[in-house]
């Protein structure tokens, strides 16, 4: 019983702060200075939590040399600049085939 209350009280939680988010939608404007200021805190959180997970990763991650990492990114980054607006699954393709390639070719 007390489970489901607890996800009971999660939904409800949930979807008031959606709602609340959705009547203040209408009223925020894109150009503002407090939206331009979020979003560059948001990029730059991506930014700094990407650049973690290459220098100091956790798990299977940390078995590959940093050199390696670099240049997948490397390798992945000049897919995606190639063409930016059609290249952006190209380049996670890119990423994620390396990195296989390099645990096959290593064990």
């Amino acid at each position: 019983m007390g489970l489901w209350l607890a996800l009971i009280a999660a939904c409800i939680g949930t979807y008031i702060c959606r709602a609340v988010g959705v009547k203040l939608a209408g009223h925020i404007h894109q150009e503002s200075e407090i939206f331009k200021w979020l979003s560059a805190v948001t990029y730059a959180m991506v930014a700094a939590l990407t650049i973690r997970l290459i220098a100091m990763p956790v798990g299977l991650l940390d078995n590959v040399p940093l050199l390696i990492r670099i240049l997948i990114c490397v390798f992945s980054l000049a897919v995606m600049v190639s063409k930016p607006s059609k290249r952006l699954v190209p380049a996670l393709l890119t990423g994620t085939a390396l990195m296989l390639l390099y645990g096959v070719w290593t064990t």
